[in-house]
């Protein structure tokens, strides 16, 4: 029985991120179109540089750092997502 939960908690790290890459990927796009590159650069850098660190990651078969790094890159794409509808509703 225990055996049986060891090996699925560790297949569950052995299967590349490719979910979360795609996520992570499509954040960018989505808030570079909302104009994250004025209104949210700290945020999109932080976003594409936390993607660099996940495919670097994933070229090692890292890929609980490569996850891990790929939800940060969401979730900073999402923070300047925000930000830039946030800036342009000022304007």
């Amino acid at each position: 029985m225990v055996l049986v939960a060891v090996l699925s908690l560790s297949a569950c790290e052995t299967a590349p991120p490719v979910q979360e890459m795609s996520d992570a990927r499509q954040a960018i796009a989505v808030a570079k179109e909302a104009g994250a590159e004025e209104f949210a650069a700290f945020h999109l850098k932080a976003a594409e540089d936390y993607l660099a660190s996940a495919e670097e990651a994933l070229n090692k078969r890292a890929y609980s750092e490569a996850r891990r790094d790929a939800k940060h890159a969401k979730m900073k794409a999402l923070d300047a997502l925000k930000a830039s509808e946030s800036s342009a509703d000022d304007d």
